[in-house]
């Protein structure tokens, strides 16, 4: 509920500091005294247009200031806050401050953190509920009709819900499937002549590593076949360097004990006959790993190739391309059983969606027969509140497919006729400020605890009216505000007289200076207030007798 509103330099209000409690609150005072200004200065705080003549005369610029406490934060405005990256402690007020310039341009915060003024908006909704002559919020808003209506039915709206989003889920599954399907059925030939392709070239895992070094010691030994053919003449024949060696140790064998010189010579010589014959080895195997094939080569390298081209024709890996003939023969496995799938997840489709219309129209019973109760329990409060020629209904109507949502298959207006034979409108659509803030009365009695603002405001809700229909008018006041926050600007002494609090707005002048002023009335000053409502300019002892009469029966 909203508890204290600071007001600083707005219009004829220099500085003003009020408390508010549980109950209903009366704001009283002659005309002109400056009600409106509170309740211009509150609807800064709700997000309304700042306009710089709000800003006091002589002034650069003002500021207002809402505190509202909860029992428990509402779940839509947390996420509000929550959205915006503004946390609140429990038991902690929610301060909502708003700065305007003479320029007209405006500061808004909430707990002390810059927000934008179309956050305000967003929460004003969930903190104060104005009824007034420009009301366009609230009960007239038929945004929120269908929600009231199905709290006051208690109509079991998370079925609805969960099965419609169950049946959005299995229509995009489907939609999905169509989709997917139509596509690989455009691609199957495609992917007939890619697999075709591709299980002709049969590629293996690790074979372009395989081909390409068979390719590169093939090249090697190309390059060295001449040299290797070189070299074996060299070595071969009776005349080789090896022959030739072993010939001359021979000799020296014969000689070799003739002198110990010799001895050691003819061990250097063998041990070079032994090195130039592993020398004869390992050239033979190398010529023999060196060995090339024009042909192998060319079928190396022609695998290669084709196996690298047809990867860049895939955008893959060489090493990716078994994978791809995997995946291919996957999709095409999957277009042959995709009919099958198709038609379960249809059936799926089918099913949610009966479920969900069996839900909604369920619901829609619900409300039919709620907005029965409803018209009825409206109707009952017309009469005392002198609207008794005034007719209201609950219209519940059928909307189009294309419309239907987690909330059913339904919109639903409040709507009044004023007059007999007269055509039904919707709530704001009514000429008279007083009979709309009397609907809204009407129908906030009749939905008693089913919804709306932690905070009520009903600005001159008696206007036009007096004696028994404001005696009613202030009992369902009283009454709607037995558990909640009602605050009521009224010129009605029946009205004020149900006050738990009462405020007294004055305008005073000293000099060319005008203030208003507002005072929170003791007894004492209720009935004196009182007294002035019933008599006018001058208080009577009638006046008095019959303001004491009147705070006696409230």
């Amino acid at each position: 509920m909203l508890t204290r509103l600071a007001i600083r330099n707005i219009v004829l209000i220099e500085a003003l500091d009020l408390d508010f409690g549980r109950g209903l609150g009366v704001l009283t005072g002659e005309t002109g005294a400056g009600k409106s200004i509170l309740l211009d200065s509150l609807g800064l705080v709700l997000g309304n247009r700042a306009d710089s003549g709000l800003v006091r005369g002589g002034e650069d610029k003002a500021s207002v200031s809402a505190s509202f406490e909860f029992a428990s934060l509402p779940d839509a405005l947390a996420e509000l806050l929550d959205d915006a990256d503004i946390e609140i402690e429990e038991g902690e007020p929610l301060i909502i401050r708003r700065q305007l310039k003479a320029d007209g341009k405006s500061k808004a915060f909430v707990n002390d953190q810059p927000v934008s003024v179309g956050l305000l908006r967003e929460m004003a909704g969930h903190l104060v509920e104005l009824h007034g002559q420009h009301d366009d919020r609230g009960l007239v808003n038929p945004r929120g009709h269908r929600a009231l209506l199905d709290r006051f039915a208690g109509g079991e709206t998370a079925k609805v819900e969960q099965a419609w989003s169950t049946w959005r889920d299995a229509e995009d599954k489907l939609a999905e499937a169509r989709a997917n399907l139509e596509q690989a059925k455009l691609d199957q030939d495609l992917l007939l002549a890619h697999l075709s392709e591709l299980t002709a070239l049969e590629p293996q895992a690790g074979e372009e590593a395989r081909l390409a070094e068979t390719r590169a010691a093939m090249q090697k030994g190309e390059r060295l076949s001449g040299d290797l053919e070189e070299l074996r003449h060299l070595w071969e024949g009776s005349d080789s360097p090896l022959a030739s060696l072993r010939v001359a140790a021979r000799r020296l064998d014969r000689i070799a004990p003739e002198h110990p010189l010799l001895a050691e010579a003819l061990a250097a010589l063998d041990r070079a006959v032994i090195e130039a014959g592993e020398a004869e080895d390992k050239l033979q195997a190398a010529g023999e790993a060196l060995e090339h094939d024009p042909q192998a080569l060319d079928a190396a390298e022609t695998r290669l190739f084709e196996l690298r081209a047809i990867a860049r024709k895939h955008r893959c890996e060489v090493d990716e391309l078994p994978e791809k003939m995997r995946e291919m023969r996957s999709q095409l496995d999957s277009i042959e059983g995709g009919e099958a799938e198709l038609d379960a997840l249809e059936q799926a489709a089918k099913t949610a969606g009966a479920r969900y219309t069996a839900e909604a129209e369920a619901l829609h019973a619900n409300r039919v027969a709620a907005a029965m109760r409803l018209d009825e329990a409206v109707a009952r409060e017309l009469a005392p509140l002198k609207l008794d020629a005034a007719r209201f209904k609950t219209a519940v109507a059928a909307l189009p497919e294309d419309r239907w949502g987690p909330h059913g298959m339904d919109s639903v207006e409040f709507l009044i006729a004023t007059n007999p034979g007269a055509d039904f409108a919707p709530l704001n659509k009514i000429a008279s400020g007083g009979e709309l803030s009397r609907f809204i009365l009407s129908l906030k009695v009749a939905l008693a605890e089913q919804g709306g603002a932690a905070t009520v405001i009903f600005d001159e809700i008696d206007r036009g009216v007096g004696g028994a229909v404001a005696s009613a008018i202030g009992e369902r006041l009283a009454r709607l505000a037995s558990d909640g926050q009602l605050l009521a600007v009224t010129h009605s002494p029946q009205v004020a007289a149900r006050g738990g609090m009462h405020y007294m707005i004055a305008k005073s002048s000293e000099g060319t200076v005008t203030r208003t002023s507002v005072t929170l009335l003791d007894e004492a000053g209720r009935q004196e207030e009182i007294a002035r409502m019933l008599s006018g300019a001058e208080v009577t002892p009638e006046a008095r007798a019959q303001a004491d009469r009147l705070l006696e029966r409230a």
